[in-house]
């Protein structure tokens, strides 16, 4: 295919490649991906890239942004994305990760979610371009013969090389018949749509190569997979996730969005940059090389790092006035301005770990006591050190926790 280009749409596909490549785990087949993308420039036909979803957990943050940022990237290509509403697998619960059987959303709660990820993928992607389906449209009209066929397409054994599944069994625990049509499903989502490239995180593995296997046995041209890296949260560790309590939401306000991000393992800046943000291959490619070379300090980057992911879901005005307000609050050691205010209805002598805990500053005392033993409370900007203290409380009073949090105590 590519001999038949010319000199300036071979140089096209290279570029397109090399956009598509950076930050993935790997491209199932490179080759194909580039032939495919070839036969894009020479005939003008857009390719169709899948993402599909079941909506279970409507809030969205940076980790949900990687496969995003992805798919910007092909639609500003002038590609055409599909993305998929799992309104029947959705019911199913897709076993990935899981060691026990999911619970079935009900039509509503799938209906709700899909809202609140329509509103908020509209902060990454034009959803004006994008084609949405739900893929109950063509998975509810299937019957017991249709289904039977497509369950011949597959082994057992090969199914159970799953981890989730192999795992289980080992441990003895149950996996419902109804779990091993999940993968199932969301491949022949593939073969109705005819998509050319799927995406999905490392943990969508076999679930999204199925979409290739199942298009082969139906006789339709195999789409190329690309899979992502899960994004580490603020811990520099585990996944980012909500019940990890590691995550930066897309909908926070700008400056807990910036100062979380300052807040972020030195390690982890290149590759954020890489799978969060929307700067030019270039100017991404000249941040790691400075950063290497010592050029560029690690703070200044975060600087950089933070007022860009703030400027995408906030403005630029918000970035900017994000990145004075940490310059101002947490380098030159000034109280915000914007200081929220509690009411303190109870008595006004409690100790300090049950006074971080009612006024909502800390989830548990074991957790408000290992802060106080960091160093990380302060009152009236004294630092506590001693967990027994005893406060009276008055009005003006404010307390800190870390960096960003304070509360000015009403009476």
């Amino acid at each position: 295919m590519m001999k038949d280009l010319t000199k300036e749409q071979q140089a096209e596909v290279e570029r397109q490649i090399s956009l598509y490549q950076n930050g993935v785990v790997d491209v199932i087949p490179t080759t194909e991906l580039r032939d495919k993308v070839a036969r894009s420039i020479q005939t003008g036909k857009p390719l169709k890239i899948k993402l599909g979803l079941d909506p279970t957990a409507p809030d969205v943050h940076l980790g949900h942004t990687v496969v995003l940022n992805k798919l910007k990237q092909f639609q500003e290509n002038g590609h055409i994305i599909q993305l998929i509403i799992g309104d029947f697998t959705g019911k199913i619960g897709d076993p990935t990760g899981k060691s026990t059987v999911r619970k079935q959303l009900t039509d509503e709660e799938v209906k709700v979610n899909a809202r609140t990820y329509f509103e908020q993928f509209g902060k990454v992607l034009d959803m004006k371009k994008v084609e949405l389906y739900y893929n109950s449209a063509w998975l509810t009209p299937l019957n017991l013969e249709d289904v039977i066929n497509l369950s011949a397409s597959i082994t057992v054994a090969r199914l159970i090389e799953r981890n989730d599944f192999s795992n289980r069994m080992a441990a003895g625990k149950p996996i419902s018949l109804h779990e091993f049509f999940y993968p199932l499903m969301q491949g022949y989502d593939s073969v109705q749509l005819e998509s050319d490239v799927e995406l999905g995180g490392t943990d969508q593995h076999f679930n999204v190569l199925m979409g290739r296997h199942l298009q082969e046995h139906y006789g339709k041209e195999k789409q190329v997979v690309i899979l992502l890296p899960l994004l580490e949260g603020l811990d520099g560790v585990d996944k980012m996730s909500k019940s990890k309590h590691n995550y930066i939401g897309i909908d926070e306000p700008a400056n807990d969005m910036f100062g979380k991000t300052m807040s972020l393992p030195d390690e982890l800046i290149v590759k954020y940059f890489n799978l969060v943000t929307n700067l030019p291959l270039e100017k991404k490619e000249t941040i790691a090389n400075t950063l290497g070379d010592g050029t560029l300090h690690p703070r200044d980057a975060k600087v950089k790092l933070a007022r860009t992911i703030v400027a995408t879901y906030h403005g630029e005005d918000a970035a900017d006035a994000a990145v004075q307000h940490f310059e101002t609050v947490f380098q030159k050691g000034a109280m915000p301005d914007d200081i929220p205010v509690v009411e303190w209805k109870g008595e006004p002598s409690i100790g300090i770990i049950d006074l971080l805990v009612e006024l909502g500053m800390q989830r548990s005392k074991s957790e408000a006591r290992r802060m106080i033993k960091n160093g990380g409370i302060r009152i009236d900007g004294e630092k506590v050190l001693d967990t027994e203290l005893g406060v009276t409380l008055r009005d003006g009073m404010i307390v800190q926790v870390g960096k960003r949090k304070f509360v000015k105590v009403e009476m």
